[in-house]
């Protein structure tokens, strides 16, 4: 990973949730903070903007890999408290609009988001002096995407691809063999150093998943 590229964990919620803010030490915004992208809210937008704050730290964005209800908990508490934008693959409209398929019904909590901008597949965003692309990896819902950042050598895979294991497709629109197709297409033909920023436990690298990963 480029040691220029840093990266703010935070686990939110009752699925103990990663949510990442991610900026680049060298970007010089011409206020002296550091400018990024926030990934996936997963509760207490508040929190994490004030968290944040203290570290001199500014949301320019707020992109989401999916919509499930403990990645998407913090979104309107975010945006509303930095002012940045959402944003969100255009497959996931439906899940983004329904409280059902989203499951925030299910915890007694209905939300849905409503995103500013809704990217396509292998569309290149920029932002804070960091582009990436987005790579379309259905399967854990209809419209999953991840981040990949070439410059950084990273990826945020929300609920994709996990250390050792993948995401759960028994929930609405969930499929395994769409899963699995999204990870060995587009996740398994990144450099094997690029490090995986999952949406749950721990770090990994394209690498070790393909050695190790026992659903894969």
């Amino acid at each position: 990973m480029n040691q220029d590229y840093k990266i703010i964990s935070m686990t939110l919620g009752i699925a103990a949730t990663n949510g990442y803010f991610l900026y680049k030490e060298s970007h010089d915004a011409g206020d002296g903070k550091h400018h990024g992208i926030y990934f996936d809210p997963p509760d207490e937008g508040e929190k994490i903007y004030d968290a944040l704050t203290k570290r001199d730290c500014v949301v320019d964005a707020v992109l989401l890999t999916h919509a499930h209800f403990d990645h998407i908990g913090g979104v309107d508490a975010l945006c509303k408290k930095s002012g940045a934008k959402l944003y969100c693959h255009r497959e996931e409209r439906p899940l983004c609009e329904d409280a059902d398929l989203n499951c925030s019904s299910s915890i007694g909590r209905p939300m849905t988001v409503h995103p500013d901008v809704w990217f396509k597949d292998d569309e290149i965003f920029t932002c804070a002096g960091m582009s990436c692309k987005v790579l379309y990896t259905p399967g854990h819902t209809i419209g999953g995407a991840s981040f990949y950042f070439e410059e950084g050598g990273l990826v945020i895979s929300g609920d994709t691809l996990f250390h050792q294991s993948v995401g759960r497709t028994d929930l609405p629109t969930g499929s395994m063999g769409t899963l699995v197709r999204s990870i060995r297409e587009r996740l398994f033909t990144l450099p094997d150093d690029t490090v995986v920023f999952p949406g749950h436990m721990d770090e990994t690298t394209i690498g070790f998943e393909k050695q190790h990963n026992p659903f894969l």
